[in-house]
């Protein structure tokens, strides 16, 4: 359903609002100083995090770029090289912050939809010698850049052998890593097993207000502990926010439900704008749509829908993406569609 303002939001899955539930865990959390690990709320939820993905430890942090950065600074040293595909968050998203914090670069390999292999692995590294080392390896699934692609976990398991014979550590972006288990039916815990950390949020589709967390060895999440007060994320009495987190983290198979609100969107969309949307390429909870190919201009389609209290991000190049979650629903989805055959039919 739309928000209470009437607005049907497609822009993202952050764009989520907690529940009558969420807020009440929120007033009633049991609170403590988290920096000296006296908050029950977030240790309880640190200790079921870590468990879901099959990791020993984790540390609640207030977004998933710090869980990212975290990573990428415990596993590296100034003047490396991470090596993953082009699309990735921490590469293209997070304002700089690897180069800017940790003093890497990218190794990057043309690997689409995230399929990085091994051949291509072992192809990077055989530059070692001239170019900077690589000491870190990145996946990210689901994949944002690409529409939201599942990762498949035969890709990831294929390749980290070979990821690992040269020595390389891991580190999976994980942000929707619940939509990629709702969408193949494998565990989260199964897909971490091929990292060394794993980050993912619960304020994307599990639709909590804040946060995210950085699961992985205890050696490592007691090192993260430290630079995340170097960061500036070190909180106080964040069991508020981690109550949030707990209910959203427990809902987590409710997932299938903006995956198959998404087909249905694609589906409908496809009836009007053809070659523009194709369904079979959705996969979770994000639509990709070419802007191209749109029966009429994106800014005519645009003013239909700011008219119609609808609201979608411009396209990122010529590509269009729109977004499912919890928000929304048919009703919306059918609002979205009818603005499409109210500017073709009005132009």
């Amino acid at each position: 359903m739309s928000f209470a303002d009437g607005l049907a939001d497609f822009r993202s899955d952050t764009v989520t609002r907690p529940t009558a539930e969420m807020r009440k865990a929120m007033a009633e959390a049991e609170v403590g100083d988290d920096v000296y690990s006296d908050d029950p709320t977030v240790n309880r939820l640190e200790e079921i995090a870590a468990s879901v993905v099959g990791k020993p430890a984790s540390i609640f942090v207030p977004t998933g770029t710090m869980g990212n950065q975290l990573a990428i600074m415990l596993q590296t040293r100034h003047g490396d090289d991470v090596l993953c595909d082009p699309g990735i968050h921490s590469r293209n998203v997070e304002k700089g912050a690897a180069s800017a914090l940790s003093g890497v670069g990218f190794r990057i390999v043309d690997a689409p939809d995230g399929r990085i292999t091994a051949q291509q692995i072992d192809e990077a590294m055989s530059m070692s010698g001239f170019f900077p080392r690589i000491r870190l390896m990145i996946w990210e699934n689901t994949h944002n850049l690409a529409g939201g692609k599942v990762v498949p976990l035969e890709s990831i398991a294929a390749a980290e052998p070979t990821a690992r014979r040269h020595g390389l550590s891991i580190h999976l972006d994980g942000a929707r890593i619940f939509n990629a288990v709702a969408a193949s039916g494998i565990t989260a815990d199964r897909f971490a097993a091929h990292a060394d950390t794993i980050q993912f949020c619960f304020s994307k589709g599990l639709g909590a207000p804040v946060g995210s967390i950085l699961c992985g060895p205890s050696d490592l999440i007691t090192e993260a502990r430290y630079l995340r007060k170097r960061l500036g994320g070190a909180m106080r009495q964040a069991g508020v926010l981690a109550a949030a987190a707990l209910v959203a983290l427990r809902d987590r198979d409710r997932l299938v439900v903006d995956h198959d609100l998404a087909s249905y969107l694609a589906e409908r969309l496809s009836e009007l704008a053809g070659s523009a949307v194709d369904p079979k390429q959705v996969e979770t909870n994000m639509v990709q749509m070419d802007a191209d190919r749109l029966p009429v201009p994106f800014a005519t389609w645009k003013h239909h829908l700011d008219r119609g209290g609808i609201k979608v991000n411009p396209p990122f190049g010529n590509t269009l993406r729109l977004v499912t979650h919890r928000d929304v629903d048919r009703t919306d989805v059918d609002r979205l569609v009818d603005t499409l055959w109210l500017a073709m039919t009005t132009a």
